[in-house]
């Protein structure tokens, strides 16, 4: 009888335990920083002259479609970081398709997502490059992939490859989203990924907020909300929704772009921008509107602007 007892008990004890683990939150797994961010292009040719003529990117691989013809060109930032450009019809000026963030662990973000009750595939699929993936969408019905990229995927292929001289820049530092309920967005990126809030800013004779910066979890990178009250239509969005890319020293990037070839076939008129945010910035777009800061890494004095107290939108 004896005996019984301590088998019943040291079966209760198991039991308990295991509940017990099971009940254990999934762990968020390590984000690295903004992967990829691809924009619809409407016409590849003149897409490419720009991005290679004269932001001076090389074209590390690209996706062809059942016709022969491309369907995505890649350029190469850096060994983690990429641009796509999806050569489809026009869908509006400056239309993102979607962007990617780089993490240790896509099945264990899926895992996580899905306890924080977010709508997640019920499984890691292969992306088209040959990396782990899932696709979930945000509050704003932004389409938002976490990959884990693979050495035996298109990227880990071109590891070290790829890597012109001619970049503009080497850093891919973030991504801006239009953003219409700031709560939902903080929701998501803030509360589930562990994003920061570094800095909001607002523009000159605005009354309400701009801008939201919100960096990364484990890396450098950040998203930036550009904050509405009503999201603009998909043709009036090419100056808001963009990528951001870094570099040491504006008049000098400056002058590299004028007097690169490429200039001749760029029509649009470039000029130094002192940000709200304390730093300089040259803002150029491609062929479809879609605008890219090229920002200085640092504040002017080195020292960051405060931070704007007025309300969202």
């Amino acid at each position: 009888m004896k005996n019984l007892i301590k088998f019943s008990l040291a079966i209760l004890c198991l039991a308990l335990s295991l509940t017990a683990f099971s009940a254990e939150p999934v762990v968020r797994p390590k984000i690295t920083g903004v992967a990829y961010y691809a924009t619809f292009v409407s016409n590849l040719e003149k897409s490419r002259t720009f991005y290679q003529g004269f932001l001076g990117y090389e074209e590390a691989f690209h996706l062809s479609k059942p016709d022969g013809s491309v369907s995505k060109a890649v350029l190469k930032v850096n060994d983690h970081q990429f641009i796509m450009l999806v050569n489809e019809p026009d869908r509006g000026e400056g239309l993102q398709d979607y962007y990617a963030i780089a993490i240790s662990s896509v099945e264990q973000m899926r895992l996580y997502l899905a306890s924080h009750g977010v709508k997640v595939p019920e499984k890691v699929e292969k992306d088209e490059f040959g990396n782990n993936m899932i696709e979930v969408t945000d509050p704003d019905h932004h389409k938002v992939r976490f990959v884990e990229y693979l050495p035996d995927s298109l990227m880990g292929a071109s590891r070290g490859k790829f890597l012109p001289t001619s970049r503009i820049s080497d850093q891919l530092m973030h991504v801006g989203i239009l953003v219409g309920n700031l709560d939902a967005a903080n929701a998501f990126y803030g509360k589930i990924l562990g994003c920061k809030e570094t800095w909001r800013g607002n523009g000159p004779g605005s009354k309400t907020l701009n801008w939201v910066n919100m960096r990364l979890h484990n890396g450098s990178n950040h998203v930036e909300y550009m904050l509405y009250k009503d999201i603009p239509p998909p043709n009036d969005r090419g100056g808001q929704q963009h990528f951001c890319l870094a570099v040491r020293d504006i008049p000098k990037a400056l002058a590299d772009l004028e007097s690169r070839p490429g200039r001749k076939a760029y029509p649009r008129e470039m000029k130094i921008h002192h940000g709200v945010d304390n730093k300089l910035q040259v803002s150029v777009r491609d062929p479809n509107g879609t605008r890219i800061e090229i920002m200085a890494f640092e504040p002017v004095d080195g020292k960051p602007a405060p931070s704007s107290t007025l309300p969202p939108p």
